[in-house]
């Protein structure tokens, strides 16, 4: 068990998935603080900043969001491709994290979709997906995404990516 504030997280071994990369990640991101103060707290708006993420995995978007909110942003969340659509239409948000392997809707078609809506066709989105070859990167980035991160990945990576992307 880990303890990080008030938050508590207990890993239960089960059957190993693409997810177990993950909650690797978890722990790491956990134990350390990535910066010193929140990394919202850097935009001059008035109003937090929003980020969408979108997996498939309650756990993943329970780490994502943890993590975001822990560094000054509004998390949404959606659980796959056609809801990450719609979110993303009704909430505007100022970034996006997209799972690529999803349900329904794979995150590239959702992609794509996003870039095709008017007001959200400046949203950064960064690709999330245990595919690390170079190729799948590539239709990530074909597909309208800004950036592209293999799981697991290393919060100091993520939280540059997000500071670059983020106006």
């Amino acid at each position: 068990m880990f303890i990080a504030s008030n938050l508590r997280f207990q890993y239960v071994p089960r059957r190993a998935h693409r997810n177990d990369l993950v909650w690797a990640t978890a722990f790491t991101c956990m134990q350390q603080e990535v910066s010193s103060k929140p990394l919202a707290m850097t935009r001059s708006t008035p109003r937090q900043p929003t980020i969408l993420v979108v997996d498939d995995f309650d756990d993943t978007r329970l780490l994502l969001r943890t993590w975001l909110e822990r560094r000054g942003f509004r998390v949404i969340e959606a659980e796959d491709g056609l809801e990450a659509v719609h979110r993303a239409m009704s909430e505007l948000p100022d970034l996006i994290i997209m799972d690529m392997e999803m349900p329904q809707l794979d995150g590239l078609s959702a992609t794509r979709r996003i870039r095709q809506v008017n007001t959200l066709g400046h949203v950064p989105i960064v690709a999330v997906s245990a595919y690390g070859a170079d190729q799948f990167r590539e239709l990530a980035l074909e597909a309208g995404c800004d950036e592209y991160v293999s799981t697991p990945f290393e919060p100091h990576a993520l939280e540059k990516i997000i500071r670059s992307l983020m106006p």
